[in-house]
């Protein structure tokens, strides 16, 4: 029996490959992993987020990307639910420049991705000021906010629907109120 491991991508490679997809992807540690897409819920909450944000920042210094691609290592690009990137970038970039606040639509299966690996990567980067981790199957929320002395060693959990997201990089404060508006929770 042979069993064929897949040949490991450099960025580049990736990125080229990537778009011609009609899945979606990410390269994690130079191995392609595919990604899913999310049930009504995850759909609904994204779209949320990236109204609140939208309707709240200077378009003309920042930009919402859903799904854009940020290098958050030497083989690894991730595709975060939403980016905030300067504003301003070539239609064809295809990775952020400087992201300010990363956030990710957490199902009860990437609860370990998104609270683990990725947070360790995303905090890692030098401009992200903000890393927002939404639930998709209950109001609650993780934030990590970038201090003077950097990240705190774990997030700060919201689940109060009457509370907000402050996001001092942007100067704005996101309701979690229109974050989960027309989500059916069970």
């Amino acid at each position: 029996m042979t069993v064929q491991t897949p040949v490991p991508m450099d960025k580049a490679t990736f990125l080229g490959w990537a778009e011609r997809q009609e899945e979606n992807y990410e390269l994690v540690r130079g191995r392609v992993v595919m990604m899913t897409g999310g049930p009504r819920g995850h759909s609904h909450i994204l779209f949320n987020l990236a109204t609140a944000l939208d309707t709240r920042i200077d378009l003309d210094t920042w930009a919402v990307l859903p799904e854009f691609g940020v290098e958050v290592g030497p083989a690894t690009i991730r595709f975060p639910d939403i980016v905030v990137d300067p504003a301003g970038g070539a239609v064809t970039d295809r990775t952020a420049t400087a992201p300010v606040l990363i956030a990710e639509v957490m199902s009860p299966s990437s609860a370990r991705i998104d609270l683990g690996d990725k947070a360790a990567e995303y905090l890692r980067l030098p401009s992200l000021g903000t890393y927002v981790v939404v639930a998709s199957d209950e109001i609650k929320l993780w934030v990590w906010t970038r201090t003077a002395t950097g990240f705190s060693s774990g997030p700060v959990v919201l689940g109060d629907i009457a509370a907000s997201v402050e996001v001092p990089a942007l100067g704005i404060a996101l309701p979690l109120a229109e974050i989960y508006a027309r989500v059916q929770l069970d």
